[in-house]
């Protein structure tokens, strides 16, 4: 039975919250409808910066001491206005939506102790939405010894089993991390997080400009990489590790650049990112033959070109050139999942996040 949901996603970018229509049964996707986004204020922004911050020393998932629980409920709030605008902007009734997947927003991210802590009061979302909400998409797996991340690769086969195209092809999401997923056929699923997205440097962005990010790249096109720096930071253990593997948003946070122009700086942090994702390559059955790149960090055409020039000869393409959303498609990825959980199939893999069987997900909050 085909599903109507609508899909949430507030990534670790900090932007602000996708939103998107999808119709599916959690299997083969219908048809994609409409998208939205409602970005974060600077209040909200700099409320979950603090919440970051203050979020390493949690022990408790379900604790929100001091500013957790303030930048909870502006998350909370800011979904329940991303919908509302959503549904009216595009004339849908809540009658017609079957379920939302609502991510949160993730503000500690630490498999290796069993704790994974995303933010955002479903229940109070489901009433002021007046839809069923599924939320805790990750739990059930970090719980059971996966890493809980990432969660997108089921919908990434989907989306890559309609093209029809030779494989393997390799889906990169760049967001403030950036995640892999390997498709060779219906059989072979393997995933994992690649090292940083556009978090390095949207918070270089951030303290050196007064800019959320390096917009089309352009920064970075102006500079040059330092080229020993990034072959160091490749060194980390992180890198060398097989799939499955995973990251929290600020696990590079301490490596530091020096004293640099903000060009050079800008192009060394996205070659940075350019080089984990290649540095994957060799861990994988075989060479991609083409990668799709999907994010935020599609948009950045630096990224892009430096993407190629460590990737070649495979092909490197942006999503929206086989007509999917760059923007949406994380978003279009949890209503998938949420359908995916309402009906009990896996959600993550052992290829996929190191669980030992395949697991479903999610909890429903109703109105």
């Amino acid at each position: 039975m085909m599903l109507t949901t609508i899909g949430l996603m507030s990534g670790t970018s900090l932007d602000g919250v996708d939103v998107a229509l999808i119709e599916t049964d959690g299997r083969q996707i219908r048809a994609f409808g409409p998208s939205g986004y409602r970005p974060y204020t600077d209040r909200e922004r700099g409320l979950l910066r603090q919440a970051l911050t203050e979020a390493v020393h949690l022990s408790q998932r379900d604790a929100r001491p001091g500013i957790l629980r303030e930048a909870e409920q502006a998350v909370t709030l800011a979904h329940s206005e991303a919908v509302s605008a959503f549904t009216a902007q595009n004339r849908i009734v809540c009658e017609d939506i079957d379920i939302v997947g609502f991510h949160g927003q993730t503000v500690l991210h630490r498999p290796e102790r069993k704790l994974t802590v995303q933010i955002g009061d479903a229940a109070a979302l489901a009433k002021a939405i007046h839809i069923p909400v599924m939320h805790d998409f990750r739990a059930a797996d970090v719980a059971a010894g996966g890493q809980g991340a990432p969660f997108v690769p089921v919908y990434h086969r989907a989306l890559a089993q309609s093209l029809g195209r030779e494989g393997p092809i390799a889906v990169v999401n760049i967001g403030g991390v950036s995640n892999v997923t390997y498709i060779d056929g219906a059989d072979t699923l393997i995933a994992c997080d690649t090292g940083p997205g556009n978090a390095l440097l949207d918070d270089f962005m951030y303290r050196t400009m007064n800019q959320p990010f390096d917009r089309e790249g352009r920064l970075a096109a102006q500079g040059q990489p330092d080229h020993a720096w990034v072959a160091r930071a490749l060194q980390l253990p992180f890198f060398a590790l097989p799939p499955p593997k995973s990251l929290d948003r600020n696990d590079f946070a301490a490596l530091k650049l020096g004293a640099v122009s903000p060009p050079d700086g800008a192009a060394t942090l996205t070659a940075f990112t350019a080089a984990a994702i290649a540095r994957i390559v060799p861990l994988l059955p075989k060479a991609p033959k083409g990668w799709i790149v999907a994010g935020g960090g599609a948009r950045n055409l630096t990224m892009l070109r430096m993407l190629r020039e460590r990737l070649q000869p495979a092909t490197v393409e942006a999503a929206e050139s086989f007509g999917w959303s760059a923007d949406a498609l994380e978003a279009q990825a949890f209503g998938f999942l949420a359908a995916r959980g309402l009906k009990g199939l896996p959600l993550s893999y052992p290829a996929t996040t190191g669980v030992s069987i395949p697991m479903t997900g999610g909890i429903v909050a109703r109105p």
